[in-house]
């Protein structure tokens, strides 16, 4: 074999794993930004009359249709140019092998028993919470506006930052490992238009956070005492106790564990 068959056959390598990326974070994407996913729907039908046209020689629509083929892309990048810059900046905050810090068991314990004693107090006293814990994808935008804390995670810190009479009880607070980062976050709050009515300004905040980042985030109602989870674009409202701090755990979990626990119980099944 020669060098230069080695360096083609890499440059092939590299040519496929480029263009499975590109491809996988485009699906992503797709999969957590509503407003993709209607352009996404669009492009899709315009492409389906443009192939209805030509099978029944409609001339008319098929002309009209090529002037939108040709000026369409044109259109999208000016009318969803927020989108495309929410999904550009999605790919810069990114990173390849992922950025976060993996929890030890003993670490992720800690973490999910401080953030539970926080949120029953929070929960049986009425207080509104809303947390968020980095994954991957970098809030730092985030960050950098609010009031740092950089204090080791407890129960109190939590607590203390959503009591009704704390200057930053009205934000958000961000965690990243085991630090409370900064508090008084202000997340953009989501525009999906099947969101219940009922669900106020923390909720929407949560999700909309969870629609354009990984983050885990937890909500606390201050009306009703409820707890819920926004992650990957969906709304976990309503949860128990149980459900809550069992959704946490297997969210902050790494995948490879996940998939080991789920191969021992399907072990365990045969």
């Amino acid at each position: 074999m020669t060098l230069t068959t080695v360096w083609s056959t890499i440059t092939k390598i590299l040519d496929i794993c480029i263009l499975w990326y590109i491809v996988y974070f485009a699906l992503k994407n797709l999969k957590n930004n509503i407003k993709m996913v209607l352009i996404f729907k669009g492009i899709v039908f315009i492409v389906m009359i443009k192939i209805i046209s030509n099978l029944l020689n409609l001339y008319a629509v098929g002309l009209l249709l090529e002037y939108v083929i040709m000026w369409g892309p044109l259109a999208v990048i000016i009318i969803f140019q927020p989108e495309i810059r929410t999904v550009l900046e999605q790919l810069g905050r990114s990173q390849l092998l992922g950025r976060h810090k993996v929890l030890s068991g003993d670490e992720r314990e800690k973490v999910v028993t401080e953030i539970m004693e926080a949120v029953e107090y929070l929960r049986k006293n009425k207080y509104g919470a809303l947390i968020a814990i980095e994954r991957d994808v970098s809030l730092q935008e985030y960050i950098s506006p609010a009031t740092k804390i950089y204090a080791d995670i407890s129960s109190q810190i939590l607590e203390s930052l959503f009591y009704p009479n704390s200057a930053l009880h009205d934000g958000g607070v961000i965690i990243q490992g085991t630090k409370v980062t900064c508090a008084g976050c202000v997340f953009r709050t989501s525009m999906d238009n099947q969101l219940s009515k009922s669900l106020g300004t923390r909720h929407r905040a949560a999700l909309g956070l969870a629609e354009e980042s990984d983050a885990i985030v937890l909500i606390v109602s201050e009306e009703t005492g409820r707890i819920s989870i926004a992650i990957n674009s969906q709304m976990n409202y309503n949860l128990t106790p149980e459900e809550f701090k069992k959704t946490l755990y297997n969210e902050l979990s790494p995948k490879t564990e996940i998939f080991y626990a789920a191969d021992e119980r399907g072990e365990d099944d045969e």
